[in-house]
Parts: structure tokens; C-alpha cells; sequence
């Protein structure tokens, strides 16, 4: 018993698992999906546009989100993200929205994995969260937990089918794709705890339901072996597979392989210092003894050369520029200072000579212009011209 509708599609491969193992598969809804009319939607006062990214957890999702965006008359901008929790549901926006130009990103069929990825580099956004009506709250606490800024929008509701004509003790195994479908069995069945009827589930949330009912779980998927449903199928009926209770952690409680890497160098570290230490006296002795010489003959190169080599401990000198200079300085300094001496001399002497003698002439020569010129505002006397 498969809890899903039955595939349209003659290429499913559930079809090709009847086909080369002879099995039986019965396809049977547990939930019915039912939208909230736009008109409910509205009050929660809740603006699509003002979130520039999106989490869908399922198909179911995708297809609700899109619908009340048409009801509302909104146009989704190119620029919205889409954060999937598996692949299979990014490749089913392709059914709303070119894929190739958009921003989707992905997770393993985990939603732990999901928002890892929006805690690394968007964890700034707003995000929109399409959900049923009673949705669970262990996506809620992740995002919680992280501090991410989300908004719940519930869009469908997840009705419980009736399932009182369906004799379970006729099948040897169960398939359940979500925590509600269980809560829809044990609606219907209160007493299908007492059945040895064996269950796969799909899904971390789905798998920690079956734990906590108190059921026994031999089928989970996806793996890193099996990544979808059928291929988890098909190793079970190939018996790759033990039929003893599936009694691992499901994902989300599992240590990720970045806790199981820093075990793994920790244990590593413990070993370095040990071997650190031995090996760091044996190579600093001949360092020290090939560096000596090698200071020494720099030293001694040039014995002829005017400039020495500046002493270790000296006190700065002070130039007349107002900069500090060291030995190794001095010739700079001197060649700078030598210049400006001589210019400056010459410079004093051309404004002392030039001045004076310029205003002299102009007062014997020209004494019409020492009128002009003159303090005080006086005349000056003309000397009378002599007979020949």
C-alpha cells in the first residue's frame, strides 16, 4: 500500500517494480488537499511582495503558492529566491517558472540541511513559508532556533481521508510520505498497532512520527544508497536490505560531517605537540650556527667603504627639517643641506645690493619722479642751470 495517488505517468517506476518482482501495489490517498480561498488569506495581512524569499517544504507547496499569487493578481519578480527542501521539489517549479533564471537552492530531503544553507549567506532575508493550516511546528523551531526572520502563510488545509474500508492486514507493507497520512491511519485504525505489518517512510519528520507512535520502522529513505522511494523499494524486494526494524537516527539528530571532522582532527591534535617539541631543537641548532657567519660577512665585505654600518643602539638625530635620522641617513641629509646654504646666501645679498641702489639712481637721474615719489608730500628744489 502506497499512501499516494496512483502515478498518470506509465514510466513510474512503482510500474517497473511490478513488473520485474511480480509484486502488487495498491495506491491509495490518506490526505486530501483542500485551498484557502483568497479571501481568508487576506486576513492575515500578509504582503507577498515585501518577502524576497520563499522555503517550500512540498509540491503541495509550490502549487499553492502560485495559485494564490494568481488569485491576488501578483506578479512574482525575477529576483525571488526559492529554497527547496529536495531536489524534486525545485525541479517542479519548472511547472510555474523558468528554471535556468532563477535563484533555487536546494536540500537533501532535510530541512536541517535547508537552513544550514540560509544560515551561511541569507540569513538577512524575509522569508515566506507556505504551509497547511495545522501544519507541525518542527520547521517553525529550526528557524527559531537559527533566528531567521519567516512569516507562516497557510494556503491549503490537509483534510484526513476515510480509510475504514481499506483491510490492512492484507498487505505486508506500508508507505508513508508525511506525518499527517499517519495521523490519518491512526484516525481511521486505532487498533493498527497491533498489526505486523511492515512500514517504509520517506522523510526525516515522517520517520520520527513512526518512532514516536511506537511503530516499527524497516524502510527509510532517501540515502546516500537509495535518494528516492522506489530505489529504497527495490533493494528491499533484491535483499540488499535486512527486515529487521530500522533502529537508527534520523537526520536530524544524526551528527552532520562537519561534528564527525572536528572529532576526527581533534583526536589528531592530541598527538601534535609531542611530535612538535622533538623536532624543533634539532633544527634550530644549525640555524643559529649557519646564520652567525652569514652576519659576519656582510660586515666584513666592504672594509674600504665609507659608509658603516649603523650601530645597534643610537640616539636619533635631529635634522633641520624637523625629521629624525639615523647613521645610515646622514649622507642624504648632507647632500640635501650643502645646497641650500649656498642658495640661500645668494639670495640674501641680491635683496640688500639691488633695492637700494635701484632707488638711488632714480632719485639723482630722474628728480621729476622724486616729486612724484616723495614723502610728505613736499616739492623738491631744482638747482639752477650754470652759464657757460
Amino acid at each position: 500500500m502506497v499512501s499516494q495517488p496512483k502515478p498518470e505517468l506509465e514510466r513510474s517506476p512503482y510500474f517497473e517494480i511490478v513488473r520485474n518482482y511480480g509484486v502488487e501495489i495498491d495506491f491509495r490517498s490518506f490526505i486530501q488537499i483542500e485551498p484557502i480561498p483568497s479571501r481568508e488569506f487576506r486576513k492575515n495581512r500578509i504582503d507577498i511582495l515585501s518577502y524576497g524569499a520563499v522555503i517550500l517544504t512540498s509540491k503541495n507547496a509550490v502549487d499553492h503558492y502560485f495559485r494564490m499569487c494568481g488569485e491576488l493578481r501578483i506578479i512574482v519578480p525575477e529576483t525571488m529566491k526559492y529554497f527547496c527542501i529536495s531536489d524534486a521539489t525545485a525541479y517542479y517549479l519548472q511547472k510555474y517558472i523558468q528554471f535556468r533564471k532563477r535563484k533555487i537552492f536546494s536540500g537533501n530531503y532535510s530541512f536541517a540541511e535547508l537552513v544550514e544553507i540560509i544560515k551561511k549567506k541569507h540569513k538577512e532575508e524575509k522569508f515566506l513559508l507556505p504551509c497547511a493550516v495545522d501544519s507541525s511546528e518542527e520547521y517553525t523551531e529550526m528557524l527559531d532556533k537559527e533566528g531567521i526572520r519567516y512569516v507562516k502563510a497557510p494556503m491549503y488545509k490537509a483534510i484526513y481521508s476515510e480509510l475504514t474500508d481499506i483491510n490492512f492486514s492484507e498487505y505486508d507493507l506500508l508507505v508513508l510520505f508525511s506525518s499527517a497520512g499517519l495521523s490519518s491511519l491512526l484516525h481511521s485504525h486505532p487498533e493498527f498497532r497491533k498489526n505486523n505489518i511492515k512500514i517504509a517512510a520517506f522523510g526525516e519528520q515522517t520517520a520520527e512520527a513512526i518512532l514516536d507512535a511506537g511503530l516499527n520502522l524497516h524502510i527509510h529513505a532517501p540515502q546516500p544508497h537509495a535518494p528516492s522511494m522506489a530505489m529504497a523499494l527495490e533493494m528491499y524486494l533484491k535483499g540488499e536490505q535486512s527486515n529487521q526494524p530500522w533502529q537508527q537516527i534520523p537526520f536530524s539528530k544524526k551528527p552532520t560531517a562537519s561534528h564527525q571532522s572536528d572529532k576526527q582532527n581533534k583526536n589528531k591534535t592530541v598527538h601534535k605537540p609531542t611530535r612538535e617539541k622533538v623536532s624543533e631543537p634539532k633544527q634550530s641548532a644549525p640555524d643559529n650556527k649557519t646564520k652567525k657567519p652569514a652576519v659576519a660577512a656582510k660586515q666584513t665585505a666592504h672594509p674600504k667603504s665609507s659608509i658603516k654600518p649603523a650601530p645597534l643602539k643610537t640616539a636619533p638625530q635631529v635634522t633641520k627639517k624637523g625629521r629624525q635620522s639615523t647613521g645610515a641617513n646622514k649622507t642624504r641629509n648632507d647632500r640635501k643641506q650643502k645646497p641650500q646654504k649656498a642658495s640661500s646666501k645668494i639670495r640674501t645679498v641680491s635683496v640688500k645690493k639691488t633695492t637700494p641702489l635701484k632707488k638711488e639712481k632714480a632719485t639723482a637721474k630722474n628728480p621729476v619722479k622724486a616729486k612724484k615719489g616723495g614723502s610728505g608730500g613736499k616739492k623738491a628744489k631744482v638747482a639752477p642751470k650754470r652759464k657757460r
